[in-house]
């Protein structure tokens, strides 16, 4: 679950507040001069297991599981108190929320199941949760790959089979395509991508245990395999890429979130480089969430206290030591093609 969700444009944030059985929504406002947090209690405390979305006009998604069903609800602020809007629910004992949606409208959800898995819009649709797209097989993730919230990759395995991505349009019925197939029977899922510049970031076992990759969506270059991205007894994993850098993916930026024994660690890396540069994280920062802004400034959220919020900022030029270039460009996934790994594994 994530312990943070943003807006894809950092407006707003939404995460589950509070301590023990007194559990509440909170939204942050993030694109004024000063962030600040607005809890979102009612009269019911939130189970542990709620989770929360922000959308772009301000208002959070709940999602609730309540005896088998999935119940949601748009809760904002209405006075001195909180106001509920209830959408209607799921018949689902197993659904979770999808990514913020590009536009900062629509939320979706995931329903896997053995044989197929459901996609449904829960918020921004005429009618309460519809249900959109039917994909064979068992699915889990969720990256989009667009800005307009067509593109949907997810990682799917038919019959007990490798784990591969493939991208879900949307508005064609639940379309799928597949988006990765390094090798026969590896398993290579999406983690993250950048619509801008195409930048896919991968974990995939073809290389003979599970590493980090990257590629270019809509590249018939191979999957590449940096050596920086293994980290000994460290579980490395990306959170957050930088948005703008129009053809050249490899100078975007990715935030890190390393995890060893001595505790939560922030990295910064691009594919250009050879090296993941790591950091002291923020205090109180909320481990593994944050986003790159589009003048290249990563920003982290972070917590002190009961009602403290603030986000702590790290300039793209300051950590690279170069500025950034702007531009964008629109790409549609298309299969990276299988090759050989010999020879390229820990290029780049």
């Amino acid at each position: 679950m994530t312990v943070c969700a943003i807006t894809v444009d950092g407006s707003y944030a939404a995460r589950l507040a509070g301590e023990g059985d007194a559990l509440f929504a909170e939204r942050w406002t993030l694109d004024g001069p000063e962030p600040y947090a607005v809890p979102l209690p009612l009269a019911q405390p939130e189970e542990p297991g709620t989770e929360v979305v922000p959308l772009s006009d301000g208002r959070v998604l709940v999602r609730r599981r309540v005896a088998g069903r999935q119940l949601f609800s748009l809760v904002y602020p209405a006075g001195a108190g909180t106001g509920e809007l209830p959408l209607g629910g799921v018949e689902s004992d197993c659904l979770e929320l999808l990514p913020p949606a590009p536009d900062g409208r629509r939320v979706y959800a995931l329903a896997p199941g053995e044989r197929s898995s459901a996609i449904w819009l829960v918020a921004g649709g005429d009618f309460g949760p519809e249900h959109v797209a039917e994909v064979p097989g068992r699915c889990s993730g969720g990256v989009w790959l667009d800005r307009t919230g067509r593109m949907l990759a997810l990682d799917r395995s038919l019959g007990g089979g490798p784990v591969k991505a493939v991208a879900v349009d949307l508005e064609r019925g639940g379309e799928v395509s597949v988006l990765l197939a390094i090798a026969e029977g590896s398993d290579d899922r999406l983690i993250l991508a950048d619509p801008d510049s195409g930048l896919l970031l991968i974990r995939s076992n073809a290389p003979g245990r599970e590493r980090l990759g990257w590629g270019v969506l809509g590249s018939s270059r191979p999957v590449r395999f940096p050596e920086c991205l293994l980290l000994p007894d460290r579980a490395v994993t990306p959170f957050a890429v930088q948005p703008g850098q129009a053809l050249e993916p490899e100078r975007c930026g990715v935030a890190l979130r390393i995890e060893g024994v001595e505790g939560s660690r922030l990295g910064v890396w691009r594919p250009s480089d050879r090296r993941v540069r790591q950091l002291a994280p923020p205090a109180g920062w909320l481990v593994g969430t944050g986003l790159w802004s589009g003048e290249g400034v990563l920003r982290l959220p972070c917590v002190r206290g009961e009602r403290w919020c603030g986000v702590a900022r790290l300039d793209t030029e300051g950590v690279f030591g170069e500025a950034r270039d702007a531009g964008a460009v629109v790409c549609r996934p298309v299969p990276l093609q299988q090759a050989p790994l010999r020879g390229r594994v820990g290029f780049g």
